[in-house]
């Protein structure tokens, strides 16, 4: 399966996201998921922000080597599954493609699939990407859990 995780420009939330995902699908034996991120509005080959880069490294991961891809409709048609971080990502992705395969990241994991955007930490503090990444974590092992389940809902 391959899983794309979508924000703004793909230098802090999903990077981030995807380092996170990775290290969890390890650890819960999904071997056969790809994972992989995208921004809407990305300049490609930025690099991961500094606070992205930090925070990721204190649990563990390794961004120094990633570069922001700008989005594009055939990153959404090779994807299985796309989360976003947010409403207007969502409406992006679904623009490229993506209806029937593409959810909010909240949403997605969420018991009652009512979810909220995923806070922008880019331009804040260590502590704003510290809350992001814990928010990131809540959502993601959630999701894991549903796709292990193989339970999505129906409103994608």
């Amino acid at each position: 399966m391959r899983l794309l995780f979508v924000c703004t420009g793909n230098t802090c939330r999903s990077p981030m996201a995807a380092a996170l995902a990775r290290r969890l699908a390890d650890e819960r034996g999904l071997a056969d998921l790809v994972i992989e991120s995208a921004g809407t509005g990305a300049h490609d080959g930025t690099t991961a922000s500094d606070g992205a880069l930090l925070v990721a490294m204190e649990h563990g991961s390794d961004l120094s080597r990633h570069r922001a891809r700008t989005l594009t409709a055939a990153m959404v048609a090779e994807a299985d599954l796309v989360l976003t971080m947010g409403e207007r990502h969502l409406a992006r992705v679904r623009e490229l493609g993506g209806a029937g395969k593409s959810w909010r990241l909240t949403d997605f994991g969420a018991p009652d699939g009512r979810g909220r955007d995923v806070g922008d930490p880019f331009g804040g503090d260590l502590a704003t990407y510290r809350a992001t990444y814990d928010e990131l974590e809540t959502a993601i092992r959630r999701a894991l859990e549903r796709l292990g389940s193989g339970t999505r809902s129906d409103e994608g």
